[in-house]
């Protein structure tokens, strides 16, 4: 038997008027007869660090059972449909005075800061992720969060730079990356295209019309090439393109219409925090599914954070509510915030689960650290850090597991398991003493 299946490149992307839509992973881009993890189109792995502020209660956060099958905890509900990726890990620690510059500054780093006016931390793992396995991809990572710390008053804590508690990325000791809040810029900086001119991208937006008005008769061109199947896959990534594009305006037009006089904000930016979080992870989602990025950093909430949640009924803001003095109103409050975290981002990791990705989807082939770099909201320690791993890791982690650590074991040794999956084999990170079997 003859076989006359042509394969595109996994590289093939849609091109208009400066505008350039990267494409997820087609059955196309796999030649004929070759399996497909021995062409370029086979599926990478993909790793995340999702950070939120101030601890979380531990006792409604951690299993009772260690091993498998254990039954989840009130807060860890929300996770129970990804149980088989799932590892809980318990007494893993930070060593270091307590406090919330700290907190988010260690997390990824497992390094003290330094005080004063000097600016010194360590390349994060993320980062040093991002330098393997993303330098194939259009960005080797991207960083994302939902606050700005220069719109709050006394948004540094202690005898520390602000840099500390607005970045949980450091491309090196002295190099805190930006985190990108404007979903508008990210979007942009995705699907913009790198000839698009800063003219050329406002009189799209002057006109109302979607990026993908540009990039439609490539996306004819190419759909004659395709069989069926990736005709819709292509079709449903656009739209998903397109509805993402529609909420973003839709925010501006929100935020445009409230009357309400405010400090200059970047267009973009939704009123509804809960928008904001979704629209952050959607693309994510869209970021990993086109292979624009391989590595992700997504900061929640920040530390002293004054978020207040009044659609779940937390009409106080986060940080006091974390500072609950184990008063059962207060406590009660906090775990609600924390579940609704939790929430949030089991809906994105259900989109990961949905989307085909080679052999698997996207959540097998995902890893993701979520967690916080503060234990207790009254005492701002880093004893028994709220910690989980989730993902198939592309075959390389094995979920269902509640592992519980002898106490203080130092979190950067979990740093050392999470880039041997990454293929990166070192042996000192931070603060470790060794490696853990996840």
């Amino acid at each position: 038997m003859m076989i006359t299946k042509k394969a595109i490149p996994r590289r093939t992307v849609l091109r208009g008027l400066g505008v350039t839509i990267a494409l997820p992973l087609l059955d196309s881009m796999v030649p004929a007869a070759t399996a497909l993890a021995q062409t370029a189109a086979a599926p990478k792995q993909r790793f995340g660090f999702v950070y939120v502020p101030h601890g979380s209660i531990m006792r409604e956060w951690t299993p009772a059972q260690e091993g498998a099958d254990f039954e989840f905890s009130p807060i860890l509900k929300p996770l129970e449909p990804f149980r088989k990726h799932l590892t809980v890990l318990s007494n893993l620690s930070n060593y270091g005075e307590a406090g919330h510059s700290v907190s988010s500054a260690m997390w990824l780093s497992g390094t003290f800061p330094a005080k004063g006016s000097l600016l010194k931390l360590g390349t994060t793992v993320d980062q040093i992720i991002a330098q393997k396995v993303g330098r194939d991809s259009t960005f080797p990572s991207m960083e994302f969060a939902t606050e700005d710390h220069s719109s709050h008053l006394g948004s540094c804590a202690g005898d520390f730079l602000c840099s500390y508690m607005s970045t949980i990325s450091w491309a090196s000791a002295t190099q805190p990356l930006p985190m990108e809040i404007n979903p508008r810029v990210v979007f942009e900086r995705m699907f913009g295209g790198d000839r698009a001119t800063p003219e050329e991208r406002r009189a799209r937006l002057e006109k109302n019309t979607s990026i993908l008005d540009a990039v439609t008769q490539s996306a004819r061109e190419l759909s004659a090439q395709l069989g069926a199947r990736d005709r819709t896959r292509i079709t449903d990534y656009m739209d998903n393109v397109r509805e993402i594009e529609r909420r973003i305006v839709t925010a501006e037009q929100q935020r445009d219409e409230t009357g309400v006089e405010a400090p200059p904000t970047p267009v973009g930016i939704p009123e509804n925090w809960e928008e904001h979080v979704t629209l952050m992870f959607d693309l994510m989602h869209l970021a990993y599914q086109s292979n624009l990025t391989r590595v992700t950093s997504f900061m929640m909430a920040r530390e002293l954070s004054t978020l207040s949640y009044p659609q779940i009924g937390v009409a106080d803001g986060h940080h006091p509510v974390s500072h609950n003095n184990n008063i059962p109103e207060q406590v009660a409050k906090k775990i609600k915030v924390d579940v609704y975290h939790l929430d949030l981002f089991a809906q994105f990791l259900d989109k990961l689960q949905a989307t085909p990705d080679g052999d698997g989807n996207l959540l097998d082939h995902s890893l993701f650290l979520y967690g916080s770099g503060m234990t207790n909201g009254n005492q701002h320690d880093h004893e028994n850090l709220p910690t989980l791993l989730i993902g198939g890791g592309a075959g390389k982690h094995q979920g269902n597991r509640h592992i519980k650590m002898a106490k203080s074991t130092a979190l950067s040794n979990l740093m050392i398991s999470i880039m041997d999956k990454a293929g990166i084999n070192t042996d000192k990170f931070g603060q470790s003493s060794g490696r853990i079997d996840v």
